[in-house]
């Protein structure tokens, strides 16, 4: 609920701080006085466009900040935690400058218009003119109805079965556009992966596959090498071996006269060992060698091929098995992508899911909009609006995200005319009071905890005035309301009374607005009632409607309200 509101430099009000309670409000005053400015600017503060023409003239700027208790309003603590903003607390702020531009703040910090406009609407529902009222938008006929039928979890469900229905169908639509470039895809991809996979092995062990090459390669050249090689160690004549054991018979001839070098025949026993061992290996690979022409010719055919294909996809051989992998992941998603069986499935569901609960609200809707009809209808009478009626026509429309039907409020000014649509037919007065007679109705459902009622008894007076009162009152026992009104039994209905009045000086005219005590109080009703001249009859017959209305005690709220006014 509202809490206060502090303007400052505001069309007529220069500086203003004013303290609200629950229940109900009502500000008076005189035609001119600028009672409809305190709606103004709270609607300025709640996200209305700003024209430099609200800046009081002779001031730098215009001021305007509303405090709202929102501690039982988790829809507003959500809102403010995915906003990024601070949740102690509910304090919305404007400010315009006289030029124009204008700055918007909640909790003390910077937002856009659309987010103070976007929290405005969980707190506040103004009900002003014809061309402003929110009545009219057939979003909010529904959304009415709902909550009157206790449909809102359906409506709810049946939105989020909507969207999934038609993410499924995006997704779908997406696939079926996207089959022909996927196709050329997979084919590219499946014809690399054919001329790709056999080199597999080849890839993956590039560095001892050169090896080999270059062995086959050389292979004649191996075998008469490896050839000469064992010769020039094996040789009778010439042969290392032979070489070597005659030096060592040499030796062996000095050892037996002088053991002197006896370490160096040690070193050259161990040559003559190692010698050998290099003559068995020399000759095991000799063994191992042999030209295969055909082993020669697939070497060649695979090295060419894995260097065409890198020269290919401009890269090493080394890099086209990490391209083989990324080539067959690909692949595999491009064949579950593809499965458009499977989305064609998930589609059918979907909107099964989406008819199932479509169809369940429409038959609250449809339960509702006749207990709807001919509530207002008998309210309606009421509120001086004669023979009219009232009624919700449930209109089959395409699937969409609030259901199967298309909610449209009807209004017919007599019994013998046709009923029309709300905004066709009723003019400013009459659309507030049927709004009046829709909140009554639905004064014990949720909803936006503060309604403002800006004239919502024009042309009217008498016994219906009274009844417009009593009704405003009921729907206060459950939310806040304040009322801009210019008769007396609306405003004895209130528990918090303003008087607004105009001062003027020899430069300026200001506003200025004064919370009534239970004296003030019956002078202003007798005003409201029988003009300036106050007469004992009229302060008679204002305390009187005061004690009808049970507002002749003294009103305990009001006296704590506070107001700072020039």
């Amino acid at each position: 609920m509202l809490r206060q509101l502090a303007i400052r430099d505001f069309v007529l009000i220069e500086s203003l701080e004013l303290d609200f309670h629950r229940g109900m409000t009502v500000l008076t005053g005189e035609t001119g006085a600028g009672k409809s400015i305190l709606v103004d600017a709270l609607s300025l503060v709640l996200g209305d466009r700003a024209e430099s023409g609200v800046v009081r003239k002779g001031a730098k700027r215009a001021e305007i900040s509303a405090e709202f208790d929102a501690g039982e309003l988790p829809a507003v603590q959500s809102w403010l935690e995915q906003a990024g903003l601070d949740t102690e607390g509910c304090l919305l702020r404007r400010i315009v400058e006289a030029e124009g531009r204008s700055r918007a703040y909640i909790n003390g910090t910077p937002v856009t218009l659309t987010q103070l406009r976007e929290l405005g609407e969980w707190l506040v529902d103004i009900h002003g003119q014809h061309a402003h009222h929110a009545l009219l938008k057939a979003a909010v006929q529904r959304d009415l109805l709902d909550a009157y039928g206790g449909a809102k979890e359906a409506a709810r469900a049946t939105a989020q079965a909507w969207q999934a229905w038609q993410q499924v169908e995006r997704d779908l639509q997406s696939a079926r556009q996207e089959a022909e470039a996927r196709l050329l895809e997979k084919e590219g991809l499946e014809a690399g992966l054919a001329e790709l996979t056999p080199l597999s092995d080849v890839l993956h062990n590039w560095n001892e596959f050169q090896a080999e090459h270059q062995r086959q390669s050389n292979m004649n050249a191996l075998i008469e090498n490896s050839a000469r090689l064992l010769a020039s160690l094996e040789d009778e004549e010439q042969g290392l071996q032979h070489q070597l054991a005659a030096t060592q018979s040499l030796m062996q001839t000095i050892l037996d006269s002088d053991a002197a070098l006896a370490d160096e025949a040690s070193l050259l026993d161990a040559v003559l060992n190692q010698i050998e061992e290099v003559r068995v290996g020399v000759k095991r690979y000799a063994g191992r060698l042999s030209v295969d022409p055909e082993r020669m010719a697939e070497l060649d055919r695979q090295m060419a091929d894995s260097l065409r294909i890198a020269r290919k996809h401009r890269l090493s051989p080394q890099d086209l098995p990490e391209r083989l992998v990324q080539w067959g992941q690909r692949l595999k998603e491009i064949e579950a992508g593809q499965d458009i069986d499977a989305l064609e499935k998930r589609l059918n569901r979907a909107k099964t899911d989406w008819q199932q609960h479509a169809g369940e609200l429409s038959a609250l809707r449809q339960q509702a909009a006749i207990q709807l009809s001919a509530t207002i209808t008998q309210t309606m009478a009421e509120l001086a609006l004669g023979e009219g009626r009232f009624g919700v026509e449930l209109k089959p429309a395409l699937p969409h995200a609030g259901g199967m039907e298309e909610v449209h409020f009807m209004v017919s000014s007599h019994a013998s005319l046709p009923m029309d649509s709300l905004e066709k037919t009723a003019s400013g007065g009459e659309l507030s009071r049927i709004s009046l007679a829709i909140q009554t109705a639905l004064s014990g459902q949720a909803g936006v905890p503060t309604l403002i009622f800006d004239e919502v008894d024009v042309g009217v007076g008498g016994a219906v005035a009274e009844a417009i009162g009593k009704r405003l009152a009921q729907v206060a026992q459950h939310r806040q309301v304040l009322v801009v009104t210019h008769l007396a039994q609306v405003a004895a209905s209130s528990g918090q009374h303003y008087l607004i009045s105009k001062l003027s000086g020899t430069d300026k005219v200001v506003s200025r607005v004064n919370v009534l005590d239970e004296e003030a109080r019956v002078q202003e009703i007798a005003r409201m009632m029988g003009g300036r001249e106050l007469t004992e009859l009229t302060l008679q017959h204002a305390r009187e409607m005061l004690a009808a209305s049970g507002q002749d005690k003294s009103d305990k709220v009001a006296a704590t309200a506070r107001r700072k006014a020039h």
